[in-house]
């Protein structure tokens, strides 16, 4: 399809009532190639943080892992300094949703989950991703809802259809939680990402199939769902403004892919 076709069957579209990207998000082919750059460094941050994370380290400890290999292979951690966030990354443990602060003072212990979110800025490009990582041998209640949180993005992933909806994905995710008796945050979701960190769309996680934006080749974002194991309700930290936690103190979980749309199909680009 040339530029010309698909810009014609956006107007198209948006004649007929879709919610269709402004012409700004859909990524050309040079912008493509170099915000995969970012990806493949993003990636191999998230790998560095796998060989090496372990019961006794610090959160601060994950922190120097990703700021010293971020900065020595040319990137920038796009976390830190963003709207006043004083760290490279993002690490949540336990019943913390999303947004936790690495601290010196917090020490991982066997059976702890954490997600570690890591975003990256390469030559200008953004990428992003997290992933779950069990610390040690997890109780049984954990290790489910680590497994239900990565079948969800996985389905989310195979609902996602070039012309399809973004409600497509959060339908596949959502149902799937619920057949396993969790809950989806429904406030805080995925976003566009590639020439800014958080670009538009918001990415609901608890929309209806067939609802929501189109998804047009050239789009970028991210399926992140964050998986509760009770409430989807949760709070942020008064203190650092920040980390947020699950109200009824339930464990949380997820997982961050950051995917593009093409005229076949979907790409991920991190996980």
């Amino acid at each position: 399809m040339t530029q010309e076709q698909l810009y014609d069957k956006l107007i198209d579209l948006g004649t007929k009532g879709e919610i269709v990207p402004d012409r700004s998000l859909l990524k050309t082919p040079e912008q493509i190639n170099a915000i995969k750059k970012s990806a493949t460094l993003n990636t191999a941050i998230l790998d560095h943080v796998a060989k090496h994370i372990c019961a006794g380290m610090s959160t601060a400890d994950i922190d120097k892992l990703v700021f010293d290999y971020t900065r020595q292979h040319g990137g920038i951690p796009a976390p830190l300094g963003y709207e006043g966030f004083p760290k490279s990354v993002c690490t949540s443990l336990n019943n913390e949703i999303c947004h936790g602060i690495p601290d010196e003072n917090v020490i991982l212990q066997e059976g702890d989950i954490i997600n570690v979110d890591v975003s990256t800025i390469l030559d200008g490009y953004y990428s992003d991703a997290s992933r779950m990582f069990a610390i040690g041998k997890v109780s049984k209640r954990a290790a489910k809802l680590l497994k239900v949180t990565e079948e969800c993005v996985e389905l989310g992933l195979a609902a996602a259809k070039p012309w399809g909806h973004l409600g497509d994905i959060a339908h596949a995710i959502n149902s799937h939680a619920q057949k396993n008796g969790y809950s989806v945050v429904e406030d805080i979701g995925g976003h566009g990402i590639g020439l800014e960190f958080h670009e538009e769309p918001f990415v609901s996680y608890v929309a209806p199939k067939g609802t929501e934006m189109v998804l047009v080749p050239g789009m970028m974002f991210t399926i992140e769902p964050m998986i509760n194991e009770g409430s989807p309700d949760f709070f942020i930290d008064e203190e650092n403004g920040w980390t947020v936690y699950t109200e009824d103190d339930g464990l949380s979980a997820q997982i961050e892919y950051m995917v593009l749309v093409t005229e076949t199909g979907i790409e991920v680009l991190t996980k």
